[in-house]
């Protein structure tokens, strides 16, 4: 009911922000919806300095925001793309079972599957039907704290995620007719993804890893390494999908789709596989006109289908649980009873000592009012007793300063200054020339000695003849150092 609820509420909206994130790219377009059909923003193609699994949510949060606002994206609904290396898959036969108990089902098969606890992993699934009548879901996990991190990034940068799904899904959507029988191969960012449609669902779905490698500046695609896992996928298909599966449909950069392109009509055309390069969406692909000029892309087919009412598979944001709803499951046993009379007496305590609050604050407020005019004249008071404090001071220290650091250089010239500068008559700085280090260490001990001067530092000397050139600079507090 709640998913219902979400897909109807995300039907009205008039714009959206689509987004992917593979790596350290972040690739958004922004759609808004008018009466001609889809207004496309121009696109945003980024590189994150921050990882979004290491690094603290907020700073991630912030360098998305400054992202979106120098690219003047200010639009907060937003669906997101996430990695397919992420996701753990795993297949599942549905035998015949009433709808009521699917769900237990595949939650059983999810723990048998998966090597690791299921509850840390936000799981969904798509189920589709064989040409023989028999069912199979495709279970897909991914770690709840990759989950976690990325929202709270994503709220930090001021958005609001309506969904998390697979970019590849978008781009060939399982729920339409012609996804009937189709092999995608998305190139992405640091791998190529592969997808197998029928049956209205996901029968296969991979990331290829190794199949793109990174040459200083330069991507390079081992076509041959797709090539070879692509027909191993086929051979792991049912006898019967496999002869529905007609058509290889490559998305990704023009020039690296097209290096694909041609090994894999070699390799594939001969098992009487189309194979095709999608450089442009169908006419009236989403039901709404898009320009004719619109580049394929993930975050661009989520945005789109989203407006369109298409609602692509595994769903992977994370429900909010409000926190009665966490107290309820938490105190659903027997223990009911005595927690709503430990929380009936918490409520009656805390209703008191509010009240006591209230009662307090009241009668500090009529104190306040009856002395805030005389308080208000003491504060200006003090404040021009501070601004003109300066100018009345007769301890001269400035003089003093002079006076003390004049006594530590010696008479006979060998250690002479040639710049003081005396900052707020606290913080000083003094340059000059020395014929001797030695001479130089003692003036500098001698001013040392005395308690008006701290934080001396060690003189900076220059030079390799002489005379030598020397800085030192220190804090001078009348009545001792701090």
């Amino acid at each position: 009911m709640i998913d219902m609820l979400k897909f109807r509420k995300q039907r009205h909206l008039t714009a959206l922000l689509g987004l992917t994130i593979e790596g350290s790219r972040l690739e958004g377009v922004w759609l808004r919806r008018n009466a001609g059909g889809l207004q496309i923003q121009p696109p945003l193609s980024v590189a994150l300095s921050l990882d979004p699994l290491t690094a603290d949510p907020e700073l991630v949060g912030r360098e998305i925001r400054n992202h979106l606002d120098a690219a003047g994206i200010s639009e907060r609904n937003c669906v997101v793309g996430l990695p397919l290396k992420w996701a753990l898959i795993a297949h599942v036969e549905i035998p015949d079972l009433p709808e009521a108990d699917l769900g237990g089902f595949l939650q059983i098969e999810a723990e048998r599957s998966f090597p690791c606890d299921v509850t840390t992993l936000q799981l969904a699934n798509s189920r589709s039907r064989l040409p023989s009548g028999k069912q199979q879901a495709m279970i897909v996990g991914i770690p709840r704290s990759h989950l976690a991190r990325l929202e709270q990034a994503f709220r930090a940068a001021k958005l609001k995620p309506l969904g998390f799904f697979l970019g590849i899904t978008a781009l060939q959507p399982p729920g339409v007719a012609s996804s009937e029988g189709v092999l995608a191969l998305a190139i992405g960012e640091t791998h190529v993804g592969l997808q197998v449609t029928n049956g209205g669902g996901v029968l296969a779905l991979r990331a290829l890893e190794g199949a793109l490698e990174v040459e200083g500046s330069r991507k390079v695609l081992h076509a041959d390494l797709v090539a070879r896992e692509t027909r191993i996928t086929l051979g792991q298909l049912p006898a019967e999908v496999l002869k529905n599966v007609q058509r290889v449909r490559i998305f990704g950069p023009r020039d690296l789709a097209q290096q694909l392109e041609d090994e894999m009509e070699l390799r594939l055309e001969p098992m009487g596989l189309k194979v095709e390069l999608v450089t442009r969406y169908q006419a009236n692909e989403f039901g709404l006109p898009l320009p004719a000029d619109a580049a394929v892309s993930p975050a661009l087919s989520l945005a789109a289908g989203q407006l369109a009412g298409r609602q692509p598979p595994f769903d992977l944001l994370p429900p909010r649980v409000r926190p009665w709803q966490q107290m309820a499951a938490r105190y659903s046993s027997g223990r009911l009873r005595m927690a709503g009379a430990a929380a009936a007496a918490v409520f009656v305590i805390a209703g008191g000592a509010f009240a006591f609050q209230q009662w307090r604050l009241s009668s500090l407020q009529s104190e306040w009012n009856g002395m805030a005019t005389r308080v208000r004249e003491l504060e200006a008071l003090q404040l021009q007793v501070r601004q003109y404090r300066p100018w009345y001071d007769d301890s001269l220290r400035g003089l003093a300063i002079l006076r003390q650091l004049t006594l530590a250089f010696p008479e006979d010239g060998v250690v002479a200054a040639r710049t003081v500068e005396i900052r707020d008559l606290g913080a000083v700085t003094c340059t000059g020339t020395t014929r001797d280090n030695q001479s130089l260490f003692k003036t500098i001990e001698r001013l040392r000695a005395n308690k008006e001067v701290y934080e001396l530092r060690v003189p900076q000397i220059r030079g390799t003849k002489p005379p030598l050139q020397f800085t030192f600079d220190y804090r001078w507090s009348e009545g001792g150092g701090q």
